[in-house]
């Protein structure tokens, strides 16, 4: 399990969330987990993070899921698999990945600041072979400006890593300078990855991916993520054009980590 210690955003944390009136579903049996396919659990050589189809082959997820940090590589592609809607003894399908793709800026930029980090922290992940309509459908990317409000996290995290918590409730907190964006869910290691949710006239479309949690002193805990439009159609332009790119390493293209700074906030891959 890897922890960055950090007071990320601190700042940001000096007024003290209201309380909302949350509500966490697991989503123990397979029933349970109809319309909820399209999020599932990724498994790497490190650990665990939570991952969700935006399209037949690919998942999106945090980018630090998928990379060494203290190498500045992605991590082996062989050893990964995606279990969609992952309950238990069921599965919708399990795909192993083909082909990573990391925002831009996250890879080499040694200098990044924490902001940076977490608003580039995406990977898009290509499957071997496409997950069928009859498996799980992929979720679309919310492409408008986000308003503060309630929204739904679903991921997977310690104490529940083989089944779907639902969490309906909690509410988007602030957006500001960058992208970065704030929410009062509940996260804990391996819920790095997770789709935060927002309905959007009846359909339900991806806000935001969660990046950190806060551990600011005498702050209530918040999940931190990034706003996703733009980020997320520049990697799936880069998914397109890969062929004519040389890869970084096996099955991964190279864009861009920021270096790990000891100041910020808790990062949660591997569960127990």
């Amino acid at each position: 399990m890897r922890f960055f210690k950090i007071f990320l955003f601190a700042a940001l944390m000096l007024s003290p969330s209201v309380a909302a009136s949350q509500e966490r579903d697991r989503l123990d049996h397979r029933g349970e987990v109809l319309g909820w396919e399209g999020v599932g659990r990724l498994d790497t050589s490190s650990g665990t993070c939570t991952g969700t189809l935006i399209a037949r082959d690919l998942v999106l997820t945090a980018a630090h899921c998928v990379v060494d940090a203290s190498k500045q590589s992605v991590l082996p592609v062989a050893r990964m698999r995606f279990h969609a809607g992952l309950t238990h003894d069921f599965t919708a399908a399990t795909r192993k990945i083909e082909k990573i793709v990391l925002a831009d800026g996250y890879i080499g930029a040694v200098e990044a600041s924490l902001t940076d980090q977490v608003r580039n922290d995406l990977a898009l992940l290509r499957l071997n072979s496409p997950i069928f309509s009859t498996e799980a459908e992929p979720f679309k990317v919310h492409d408008r400006a986000m308003a503060s409000g309630p929204v739904i996290l679903v991921s997977y995290g310690r104490g529940r890593n083989t089944s779907l918590q639902r969490e309906s409730g909690c509410r988007h907190k602030e957006t500001y300078l960058g992208g970065v964006m704030t929410f009062d869910c509940d996260v804990t290691y391996g819920s790095s990855g997770a789709p935060v949710f927002v309905n959007d006239q009846g359909l339900l479309r991806i806000v935001s991916v969660v990046s950190m949690m806060s551990t600011a002193p005498g702050a209530d805990k918040e999940a931190i993520g990034m706003s996703l439009p733009q980020t997320v159609s520049a990697m799936m332009r880069d998914m397109r054009n890969d062929a004519a790119r040389a890869p970084v390493s096996a099955g991964a293209k190279r864009v861009t980590v920021g270096h790990r700074s000891s100041t910020g906030g808790a990062r949660f891959v591997k569960v127990d």
